[in-house]
């Protein structure tokens, strides 16, 4: 994968922290997942190299909007999507079906031309494929859509919404695909589709100077697009893989929008992989950029690996509004459709957790679940799910709560060619991977003798040998835990004195439910006793093993 993607494949809601994995979810459907498969490819010399593309002495098109009508219904719908569609498998099989409605609408502006194409609308959701022609292409920049989003005549949707674009290299052109939750309430419904902007970025890049040796702070100046500095702390997670946490500063926070900075490590001119488990943009408590990323320690080699931070520039911004007029319809999937009302416990004993609705359209199965109960344990105790239908496995995505209810989340299973369902087909959700949360164990950690030595002691934790590291490091109190036995989730965060609302530590690692990292760092900043009692908020436990099965119909 080249720079830019890599750049841009990090991006987040500017407003909360957003794991990894769901990431690297969105970016599946435009690079097959770079990290677990194949992905787009492009040039591989450092951004640094490449010559930006000089806008100022590109010949200026009048700034024209033209809405144009048409293209054909069939070559609407069997336009070649290339890879656009290759974690979307069921909007693929609706297009092979002919199920696709023809749009045909294009806008330019700028000598850059925006076309809908085809619209697939079912009981489950809205998706919009489009082409971007932006004319000449080289491979220094990432054209993009921004701010694409559905609107009704009270107000924007938002609802599931996101878009992303894949580089079509047979057509010179680019592919886009957007969706949305959003459904018309009725067979046939206006509604506007609107983007604020249409951008151009490259990558750009700056040595840092890094030592991974020290687990000190490390603080460096940058200068560029806005950033301030970055700080940088490395951290032993274990004998072979080495985190690093960061924070970038701007000089405004405002203007860390469309930036998307991230380290990355080269052992010479090849580039070392990070590895998953990773978060970008958490907000720090005064506006930071934070990072958490990780790598494997043996690939990492003190005077021959050098570290890089990588950003966004932006090159070209082509303002709306890019406005579309439609009228969507969902009347021609209604014959695969069938909505079913349940109320079925995912396991045995389960009073949280109740599936109520299966949604079955010509593009995708869906399931709501309702989760109840404190917060902290609404959500499902399976990390891994599936549906059996018919002797065939949908692997499942989750895709988080509703919007309209905070104790509804969905699950969605793209529905493959060939595969006929109607309500007598078998259908058998099958729930793997089970983490349990215990909040049963009240008894604070002592630590004591707290100094610049790190010190260790072992705590049983729900039956479980836990190891618990401590250390001061400038002013700030590290803790650190962690188990050698795998069925041991990890602790999720610490706080000192017994109301969990005193002085909770701030959690430097990233841990994920399932993801078979169980160590985890706190950090009390300006800590100044040398004494401190412990809690925990609430531990996990991991039973890879376990499964439960339950029957959706018939």
């Amino acid at each position: 994968m080249n720079k830019l993607e890599h750049a841009l494949k990090h991006q987040l809601n500017e407003d909360q922290a957003v794991k990894y994995p769901d990431f690297g979810e969105m970016w599946t459907r435009i690079e097959q997942a770079e990290r677990n498969s194949s992905g787009l490819r492009g040039s591989s010399a450092p951004a640094g190299s490449r010559r930006t593309r000089n806008w100022s002495k590109i010949a200026a098109a009048a700034s024209l909007s033209v809405l144009v009508a048409a293209v054909p219904v069939y070559a609407a719908v069997h336009y070649n999507w290339g890879n656009l569609l290759s974690s979307n498998e069921g909007i693929q099989t609706a297009l092979d079906q002919n199920l696709g409605q023809q749009l045909g609408q294009s806008i330019t502006r700028d000598g850059v031309t925006l076309t809908l194409r085809t619209a697939i609308v079912d009981e489950n959701r809205t998706v919009i494929l489009y082409s971007l022609d932006v004319g000449a292409h080289t491979d220094t920049d990432f054209w993009s859509v921004k701010g694409m989003t559905l609107q009704g005549a009270k107000e924007r949707s938002k609802e599931g919404e996101y878009n992303y674009e894949q580089w079509d290299e047979e057509n010179k052109r680019y592919n886009g695909y957007f969706e949305s939750d959003w459904v018309p309430g009725q067979d046939t419904e206006q509604i506007t589709l609107a983007a604020d902007a249409v951008k151009a970025v490259s990558v750009q890049d700056l040595e840092i100077p890094l030592d991974v040796e020290s687990m000190k702070l490390q603080s460096f100046q940058i200068g560029r697009e806005g950033i301030q500095k970055i700080e940088i702390q490395p951290f032993a997670q274990s004998k072979d893989k080495l985190l690093l946490s960061s924070a970038v500063t701007f000089d405004d926070p405002r203007n860390k929008e469309g930036i998307f900075p991230q380290l990355v490590a080269y052992n010479g001119t090849t580039r070392v992989a990070d590895l998953s488990g990773g978060t970008f943009g958490e907000p720090g408590d005064h506006g930071e950029y934070k990072m958490k990323q990780y790598f494997k320690t043996g690939d990492i080699t003190t005077g021959q690996t050098t570290f890089k931070l990588e950003y966004t520039k932006q090159e070209r911004n082509i303002a709306g509004p890019w406005s579309f007029e439609l009228k969507l319809s969902k009347k021609q999937m209604e014959s695969g459709t069938h909505i079913q009302a349940l109320q079925l416990p995912l396991e045995t004993g389960d009073t949280d957790n109740t599936i109520e609705k299966l949604s079955v359209t010509p593009t995708q199965v869906r399931l709501s679940i309702r989760t109840e109960g404190k917060s902290f344990r609404r959500q499902l105790p399976y990390e891994k799910y599936s549906l059996e239908v018919s002797g065939k496995t949908l692997e499942g995505r989750y895709f988080g709560y509703s919007k309209e209810d905070s104790e509804l989340l969905n699950l969605r299973f793209e529905r493959p060619a060939g595969l006929v369902i109607d309500e007598s087909t078998p259908i058998t959700f099958v729930g793997k991977y089970k983490v349990t949360i215990h909040t049963e164990d009240k008894t604070p950690t002592l630590l004591t003798n707290i100094s610049t030595e790190k010190q260790t002691l072992i705590r049983d934790v729900g039956g479980y040998p836990v190891k618990w590291t401590y250390y001061m490091q400038g002013k700030d109190l590290y803790i650190e835990t962690g188990s050698d036995d795998p069925h041991f989730g990890g602790i999720n965060q610490t706080h000192l004195g017994e109301s969990y609302k005193n002085l909770p530590g701030k959690p430097v690692t990233s841990n994920f439910s399932g993801d078979g990292n169980n160590k985890a760092i706190d950090v009390y900043k300006d800590f100044s006793d040398t004494e401190a009692s412990i809690y925990m908020y609430f531990y996990t436990t991991d039973d890879p093993g376990k499964e439960t099965r339950v029957q959706l119909q018939p």
